[in-house]
């Protein structure tokens, strides 16, 4: 297997917050350029990439969708040169206090989220996690430099390089979800060397932290015959160490439930258990909370499967995840694809089922 991390550590150090993903498109268009036979952006901002099969005309289709948006912050007003922001996504505010962002204004603009002493705080505020509206943004500068540079609605990225981490294991912001980008992309090096039926679609989505409004609009458009949903899900970890965590390097999860179509998850995990790459099932009662559910409820319904890839420290500027996860869930999505033959939906039909 190719070595992901260079690409995965460069996709981190990009911004490219839901809705304004444009810097990591053009890293992951430029990756992918080579790989596929034709590139193409939605009109919502998700990357297309078509990598033909080798079955006779009308070609069956797989999309594989990863999202490529990152959660994060927006400045909301300027006071004496101290920046207040909210969030883009879902962001917890607890972990907020000491980071290091970056400020898409004019300028590309170094900054620290602070917080005021608990003397200045309203009262019951001492002693406890500082609500996002009383922290602010120091940048160092003047302020009437700041009100040259800043404006309202400017974006606000997290400012942390990635690091590794001994256990062959990565930290940094916007592994939710660009491991699972780099997961697409070590498949799509490794159907360099196989021969697939099937036409592959390898969509990196946009403004899933708000919206699923890639997921929906590509696949709509791609109308597949199958879909792939790959993102995070939660490790075990610190406080997370029952049935709802999964492993750290121990092979990605393939989720089960309402999302899912239960025959082509038969076919997965098959492939999975054949080629000896270790998988956890993971349970999905509901909505996945993931891209999953809007491919599969786009046009008359796409049958869906999902793997995740786990991951500590969800939404936080050291989200971590197990290297050796991304490139198992890139063997397996190649071999699984590998396997597709024209016939394939009839195999799973739901009409076949009790």
């Amino acid at each position: 297997m190719n070595d992901i991390v260079p690409f995965l550590k460069q996709l981190l150090d990009a911004s490219g917050l839901s809705g304004n993903e444009g810097p990591v498109q053009a890293i992951i268009a430029e990756k992918w350029k080579p790989l596929v036979d034709e590139l193409a952006v939605s009109r919502v901002g998700s990357l297309h990439g078509l990598r033909r099969g080798t079955g006779a005309e009308p070609r069956r289709r797989i999309l594989l969708a990863a999202h490529m948006d990152a959660i994060g912050l927006i400045v909301s007003g300027i006071v004496d040169g101290f920046l207040r922001f909210t969030q883009i996504g879902g962001v917890d505010p607890r972990i907020l206090p000491g980071q290091m962002v970056v400020i898409g204004g004019r300028e590309q603009i170094p900054g620290v989220i602070v917080q005021p002493p608990d003397s200045l705080l309203p009262p019951g505020s001492a002693d406890r996690p500082v609500p996002m509206e009383h922290l602010l943004i120091d940048t160092g500068l003047e302020p009437e430099e700041v009100n040259r540079l800043v404006r309202p609605g400017d974006l606000v990225s997290f400012g942390q390089h990635p690091i590794e981490l001994a256990g062959d294991t990565l930290a940094g912001h916007s592994l939710d979800d660009r491991a699972s980008v780099a997961a697409v992309t070590a498949c799509l090096l490794e159907l360099q060397s196989r021969v697939h039926a099937w036409d592959v679609w390898a969509v990196a989505t946009s403004q899933e932290e708000t919206s699923f409004a890639g997921a929906q609009t590509s696949a709509f458009e791609i109308h597949p015959d199958l879909a792939v949903a790959i993102d995070v899900t939660f490790a075990k970890g610190p406080g997370y160490n029952d049935h709802g965590g999964f492993g750290l390097n121990k092979g990605p999860t393939i989720g089960f439930g309402p999302n899912i179509h239960p025959e082509a998850f038969k076919a997965l995990k098959k492939a999975a258990d054949e080629i000896e790459i270790p998988y956890e099932v993971e349970a999905i009662p509901r909505h996945s909370g993931t891209d999953a559910f809007a491919i599969q409820v786009a046009a008359e319904g796409i049958p869906s499967l999902l793997l995740g890839i786990p991951l500590r420290y969800m939404h936080t500027p050291v989200e971590e995840v197990g290297l050796k996860d991304i490139n198992r869930t890139g063997r397996l999505l190649a071999e699984f694809i590998s396997r597709l033959q024209p016939d394939f939906l009839n195999e799973i039909s739901l009409e076949k089922l009790p």
